[in-house]
């Protein structure tokens, strides 16, 4: 089982068809950054197109058994996210209604202070808001996951002590192995897996360490370091791909409306455009190299299949649904 928590690719048949040579069985993809709740309501609508166009090669995932379906079929599922609470607006009754809609995660921020939590290029962070709290509460009604991927570091481990149910970090790295602000601390990935959360490895090249030129064997060794320190029952793959992505599209995931100009968050770190990726995992095609990879490491087999796919499937399982009414 090959599941990837986190992608936003420039969509076609030929990913949707790559998916499939690469054994994808289900991916979690960002249909919204900065959309408000009718430009989101417009990013399902085209999904829904895609569902009708190919849907020899794609499905439609709201739990864990839409894996098994896609499986059979030799499909892919498509679960679908948000990497901003901007879907909302200011409305906690929205969270019920995008996860009618579908939407199984959401980010309680994307670098920014949000009206939930703080991001992680904050300078200062004043943690988790009152309608922060509230929402987290809904979220975990309604079986909505908190992702806190670009939340800052006080932010996520309060939302970790908050939700009465697990939390996600679908997309980044210790940073620890690679020091970047998108990178998550021990004590934060800690906070997290203590929950019985997940942390979803990046392949995004500013997540690495060399970047784009990162070697497989230092990217898995990584992998089975944190899983000494952490539990590998706790770890699975995001890569954070965004195949095909003009670097227009760079701006708007950094910027959306915020600025009138264009903030490159770290200098150096985040130049203006998409780095390479590295040339061991260029598209959905190169999963083999992932496992392969870990293998090499030492990793049993048992291992290299959690991290690859199971560890996912047991928390969509276990997270997609409301909690029971008495609850």
């Amino acid at each position: 089982m090959r599941i990837d928590a986190l992608q936003y690719a420039n969509w076609s048949k030929t990913i949707f068809e790559q998916m499939r040579e690469g054994g994808v069985d289900a991916v979690h993809v960002t249909i919204s950054y900065h959309e408000n709740f009718r430009e989101t309501v417009l990013n399902f609508e085209q999904w829904n197109r895609w569902f009708e166009q190919y849907p020899h090669l794609i499905m439609k995932g709201v739990s864990a058994k839409d894996i098994d379906i896609a499986k059979k079929t030799n499909r892919t599922a498509i679960f679908f996210g948000f990497q901003n609470p901007s879907p909302i607006e200011d409305d906690i009754g929205l969270v019920e209604i995008v996860h009618t809609l579908g939407a199984r995660f959401m980010q309680l921020t994307y670098n920014n202070q949000s009206l939930l939590a703080t991001g992680c290029y904050e300078d200062e962070d004043p943690g988790i808001t009152r309608m922060g709290e509230q929402v987290i509460r809904e979220m975990n009604r309604v079986g909505l996951v908190i992702d806190m991927s670009h939340s800052s570091d006080r932010s996520t481990m309060e939302a970790a002590e908050i939700s009465s149910r697990p939390i996600v970090i679908s997309h980044a790295n210790p940073h620890s192995w690679m020091p970047a602000r998108r990178n998550k601390r021990d004590e934060v990935i800690q906070a997290v897996v203590n929950g019985g959360g997940m942390l979803g490895f990046s392949l995004y090249p500013h997540h690495l360490k060399d970047k784009g030129d990162c070697t497989l064997e230092s990217f898995c060794e990584m992998i089975a370091r944190t899983a000494d320190t952490f539990g590998v029952e706790h770890l699975g793959i995001g890569s954070d791909l965004c195949q095909d992505q003009p670097d227009s599209v760079v701006e708007w995931m950094r910027v959306g409306r915020w600025s009138k100009t264009v903030d490159y968050g770290e200098g150096s770190a985040d130049l203006p455009g998409f780095p390479p990726m590295p040339s061991w995992f260029k598209d959905n095609r190169d999963f083999g190299n992932l496992e392969q990879g870990l293998k090499n490491t030492g990793m049993s087999d048992n291992e290299v299949k959690a991290v690859m796919g199971e560890n996912w499937y047991r928390f969509f399982a276990g997270n997609f649904a409301p909690l029971p009414a008495n609850s």
